[in-house]
């Protein structure tokens, strides 16, 4: 198991973006959450094996049908363990 905090910028507000990432998260098994952040990009913090998280990012880097993604910037560690489910926050 491992970690991914991946930030997304381009127009990812607004679209429906988080919402697009929490059904990926489920249909996948990837636990964590996704917010909103100040400087208009979103964060995505998911946690689950190689495979679910490679298919979870892929459709992230896509998007929902009216984002525009332009840049995905994904840091990896261990996971943690500390998720239940997948989650919007704000």
């Amino acid at each position: 198991m491992k970690r991914i905090t991946t930030y997304i910028s381009g127009v990812v507000q607004g679209v429906g973006f988080r919402y697009f990432t929490r059904k990926v998260a489920k249909e996948t098994g990837v636990k964590g959450y996704t917010m909103n952040l100040r400087d208009g990009r979103v964060l995505i913090v998911a946690e689950g094996d190689s495979e679910q998280l490679d298919k979870f990012i892929s459709t992230a880097r896509q998007g929902p049908p009216h984002a525009i993604v332009k840049s995905v910037e994904i840091i990896e560690s261990d996971a943690t363990g500390e998720f239940e489910d997948f989650t919007v926050r704000y």
